[in-house]
């Protein structure tokens, strides 16, 4: 499974990003969460917000930070 952050490099970009680490770590989820800063990428999708998540290059997160429980959840439904 491909686990991928997508943002400018600001600092909303980067806590979603260790965010994101720490919920797949409680999940038990053994993959490795990337980070990109190629916002080519989230033109590409079609999109205008960052920071995205995508999972399998599907993006489930557009231009939020939710709270660590939310995005645990939000992880959750989405594998």
């Amino acid at each position: 499974m491909k686990i991928e952050v997508i943002g400018s490099g600001c600092k909303k970009c980067k806590m979603l990003f260790e965010l994101t680490q720490e919920a797949v770590k409680e999940l038990n989820i053994n993959d490795t969460v990337l980070y990109s800063t190629d916002v080519s990428k989230i033109v590409n999708m079609g999109l205008i917000s960052s920071p995205v998540l995508t999972i399998n290059d599907k993006p489930i997160l557009v231009g939020m930070l939710p709270s660590k429980d939310q995005l645990k959840e939000i992880i959750s439904k989405n594998l």
